[in-house]
């Protein structure tokens, strides 16, 4: 059910998750789990939320504790939001770490060096 939202390939040594649509408190648990699941092992994570429409409070909650975990596992992790749009405006007004956000995937496999 969750491949509307979400969908999974591998980007050289990282797991690649790409986010798309409303990401809200009916699907973020949801999500959260596909992704743990997913990217459980992975040398790195890179997770596209270019096309994201709308990203509540339940979205950016999934984010913080995938970073978390991941900072934790020592798991290096990119969000990829774009220039514009929904994801990086929301992040942004919520003080999310500036240093994870980039604006394409290329600049952010160039910074997680994959």
């Amino acid at each position: 059910m969750t491949d509307r939202w979400v969908t999974f390939a591998s980007l050289g040594d990282a797991e690649l998750v790409r986010l798309a649509g409303e990401i809200d408190l009916s699907n973020a648990p949801e999500i959260g789990r596909e992704i743990v699941r997913h990217a459980g092992g992975a040398e790195a994570v890179l997770i596209d939320l270019t096309a994201v429409s709308f990203l509540d409070s339940a979205g950016v909650r999934l984010l913080d504790g995938l970073v978390g975990d991941l900072d934790r596992a020592g798991v290096p992790i990119k969000l990829v939001v774009g220039e514009t749009g929904a994801a990086r405006m929301t992040l942004q007004l919520c003080a999310f770490r500036e240093d994870l956000l980039s604006t394409d995937l290329d600049r952010a496999a160039k910074e997680l060096r994959i």
